[in-house]
């Protein structure tokens, strides 16, 4: 997730998320890289983190990474994390508080991973350091059975590329996957983003075609491993994409559910009232996104074999 503060953006009938929208389009975006990154940084330390929760610092293959370990967590089980921020920006910090508390609910551990960002490292470095984290679960002696693979915005196409790529080399796959608000098409071709602009606070074309430059420095925006919509998706495992119906990024997701359920991929796509993009980081202020994550929670558990 990263923020575009669309101006002059409709209200909806949710007086919560319309607070976020509020505080959202009165913070102007900065125009530069490190003021962004401080920017979702501050965004994401406002939150308060769940009781009891362990953060670990560590280096999964050499990805920087951190396991957040609530009380109750099955060690055995993992949910491993890929943040949003357009390749661009976000970070541990950013979404520290959402991630622990899914590990919380899921009654698992988390793993996220802080992989390297655009522009300094364009594609395909963010998809070498997911490949690392996985592969580094792997080597631990983790069961895929028991793994889950997240991702938010960016993190959400970069969890697919992961998929894609594991499948591909012949590595063992997660159990199953969720993803949030994905980014899933660097062409920006879905007919929301034009559609849904004026109620996107959050997302517009001309921000996501800047990323998107600064990601793929120069490589075709059409590859699967960076637009997965375009992905050959078979013998993927299942899938659960959650999205709000105030995206300009809503097209992405379902688009990618019809593409995914043709594959024959079990897919769940749930698209929730009024939510902007990545709304889930604000479950502590929204009762829709405090939804949203036990949903998530059930998937994964049921998906890794707990079903309590």
């Amino acid at each position: 997730m990263d923020a575009d503060r669309q101006q002059g953006v409709v209200a909806s009938s949710n007086p919560e998320i319309d607070i976020i929208r509020a505080e959202l389009i009165a913070s102007p975006r900065p125009s530069g890289f490190p003021e962004r990154r401080a920017s979702l940084d501050a965004l994401g330390g406002h939150y308060e983190m769940p009781a009891g929760v362990r953060v670990e610092p560590f280096s999964a293959n050499g990805v920087s990474a951190e396991w957040t370990v609530p009380p109750e967590a099955d060690h055995s089980r993992v949910l491993m994390f890929l943040h949003g921020g357009g390749y661009v920006s976000g970070s541990l910090k950013s979404h520290r508080h959402m991630v622990a508390e899914l590990g919380r609910l899921a009654q698992a551990r988390t793993l996220a991973l802080d992989y390297r960002l655009a522009p300094e490292h364009p594609f395909p470095a963010a998809l070498d350091d997911a490949l690392a984290g996985y592969r580094f679960l792997l080597a631990q002696g983790i069961a895929p059975r028991n793994i889950a693979l997240g991702g938010e915005s960016a993190g959400g196409g970069l969890a697919m590329a992961t998929l894609v790529s594991l499948r591909d080399a012949g590595d063992p796959l997660p159990a199953c996957a969720w993803l949030s608000s994905p980014w899933t098409d660097l062409r920006q071709s879905g007919a929301t983003m034009i559609s849904k602009a004026s109620v996107d606070p959050l997302i517009q074309k001309p921000y996501l075609d800047e990323l998107a430059a600064a990601y793929l420095n120069g490589a075709d925006p059409g590859n699967p491993l960076v637009s997965p919509i375009g992905a050959a998706l078979q013998g993927l495992p299942p899938l659960l994409i959650q999205v709000g119906s105030a995206e300009t990024l809503l097209d992405d997701s379902v688009r990618l559910a019809a593409v995914a359920g043709a594959a024959g991929m079990r897919v769940t796509l749930d698209i929730w009232p009024d939510m902007i993009h990545a709304f889930t980081l604000f479950y502590q202020q929204v009762a829709m996104a405090r939804l949203a994550l036990d949903q998530v929670a059930a998937f994964l558990r049921a998906m890794t074999g707990r079903s309590s």
